[in-house]
């Protein structure tokens, strides 16, 4: 009964999410229901089991959300990702509109950008280069997804992203954990999403289809209406760091930067966060942390965290200093960052509680030993959980966090006794994690496609291809040579 009540609260969670029901009810909703068939308390579970875990999430990840939602809006509002992707248009041109997209995109999410800030800004600069080069807007969503929803999200060392974050405190791991297979990994997936969206062009030139008559069943959407659309907020919290209605507060500065003051910011987040992860936390004394009023943590499992953080601040105040006559609304624009942050953190953190409360259910042993047996090893078995939780509750962060919570301590364990760096085990939690999300339901996939204004019958299968199949890919790749060569 135990694991039918796990699969049925499963059900239940994805069933209702899918309809636009928010997570916030529905993931203790459904945590309840496991317990119930388990025969365990209920109201214990609630108030100690799932919200033990939910306030963990929280109290972990909370700044890496709050500053990553406010440098997302800053960007925003100083124009500087506007100057950023209209200097890859200008520089690439409409030959190269495809690459131009695709580039603009990885550079700001790289840099620290926010998903769904990037989404909002790139999307017009896709149509004005599609439509000069007459390539098919059915492909513009597929191209903002390779840009900022694959490598730049998992693969590329030092990325700031939140699902790069979340392994590192269970395997005491940086930002830039096996920074060698992540780059191939970062390369197979950008140039195998390359390839399908030359060849998506190719054909379309080949039968005579181009941007216009291309066939599009919704007509250019306003960013406004897709950002005020109560299902696609519902699936975009779980999916991101900004919650989408805040893109619009504030106020965009009619005067852009010039370039290299837009990308001054991104670059620092990566040099800051380098320079954190090797140079500075390793040379600090930090053994006070070992002391009873820091709770039971350590370096290795807070640094990687701090260099985020502190490379995030940075960006922050450079931006600042560069920008400060852009942001006329400077107040409006951090009230929108911050309050940007806010649902998406929760969100993420109700499906680790209740995550927390199925690894707590006696049942569970059953489904950790079926997850260990899976054949090939470890970091199958690994690549194989986080890709099903990750497509099961539509959220990399979600699903990620939720294997680890679960399985994280046994598979340092397991990495102990196998002699596994920790590091290798990262890189394929968080690749394994950012490929099946990107099923029809993820709250991107969603967002991205009401802002297009496209339709999942028109552009879904390119998205497929360039998100799902480039990078499975690229995670099989990484498991053969980190098995092979271990991690580097």
């Amino acid at each position: 009964m135990g694991l039918i009540g796990i699969l049925l609260g499963l059900a239940l969670l994805i069933g209702f999410a899918y309809r636009g029901w928010s997570v916030l009810l529905l993931a203790p909703a459904a945590a309840l229901v496991a317990a119930l068939f388990a025969g365990e308390p209920l109201l214990a579970h609630w108030t100690q089991t799932f919200m033990t875990g939910t306030v963990g999430f929280v109290a972990q990840f909370f700044p890496i959300f709050l500053l990553g939602a406010l440098f997302g809006k800053l960007m925003e509002d100083s124009g500087s990702v506007q100057s950023v992707a209209r200097f890859m248009g200008e520089r690439l041109g409409a030959r190269r509109a495809i690459l131009a997209v695709v580039l603009a995109g990885a550079m700001v999410t790289y840099g620290g950008v926010s998903l769904f800030v990037a989404f909002f800004v790139l999307v017009p600069m896709a149509q004005t280069l599609f439509r000069d080069a007459n390539i098919p807007r059915r492909l513009i969503p597929a191209a903002i997804a390779l840009g900022t929803s694959t490598f730049t999200m998992t693969a590329l060392p030092g990325t700031p992203a939140v699902q790069n974050a979340i392994p590192m405190p269970f395997f005491g791991t940086t930002p830039f954990a096996a920074p060698g297979l992540g780059l191939i990994a970062a390369a197979i997936m950008l140039l195998f999403g390359l390839w399908w969206l030359a060849r998506g062009e190719a054909s379309a030139r080949r039968s005579g289809v181009g941007y216009e008559s291309a066939p599009v069943a919704i007509a250019d959407q306003p960013a406004t209406v897709a950002a005020g659309d109560p299902l696609v907020r519902e699936r975009a919290t779980v999916a991101g760091t900004f919650d989408p209605p805040e893109v619009h507060q504030g106020q965009v500065s009619p005067d852009l930067p010039p370039a290299f003051i837009a990308f001054l910011p991104l670059l620092v987040v990566v040099a800051v966060n380098l320079a954190m992860s090797f140079l500075v936390l390793p040379n600090l004394d930090l053994s006070y942390l070992a002391e009873d009023r820091w709770g039971p943590t350590s370096p290795s499992a807070v640094g990687g965290i701090w260099s985020v953080i502190v490379a995030l601040l940075a960006a922050i105040l450079t931006l600042l200093a560069l920008n400060w006559k852009r942001l006329p609304r400077l107040r409006d624009t951090v009230d929108a960052g911050l309050n940007a942050s806010v649902l998406p953190v929760i969100s993420v953190a109700c499906l680790v509680g209740f995550g927390t409360v199925v690894a707590a259910m006696p049942a569970f042993e059953l489904v950790r030993d079926w997850v260990l047996g899976i054949e090939g090893g470890p970091l199958v078995s690994l690549a194989v959980s986080t890709n099903v939780l990750a497509a099961l509750t539509g959220s990399a962060s979600g699903g990620l966090t939720i294997a680890l919570e679960a399985l994280g301590p046994t598979y340092m364990q397991l990495a102990a006794e196998l002699g596994i760096d920790p590091a290798l085990m990262h890189r394929v939690a968080v690749i394994g994690a950012g490929t099946l999300d990107s099923l029809p339901h993820n709250g991107a996939v969603v967002t991205l496609l009401a802002v297009c204004g496209a339709t999942h019958k028109e552009s879904y299968l390119d998205i497929v291809m360039v998100a799902i199949v480039g990078a499975t890919i690229a995670l099989a790749a990484v498991i053969v040579l980190g098995t092979l060569f271990g991690s580097f």
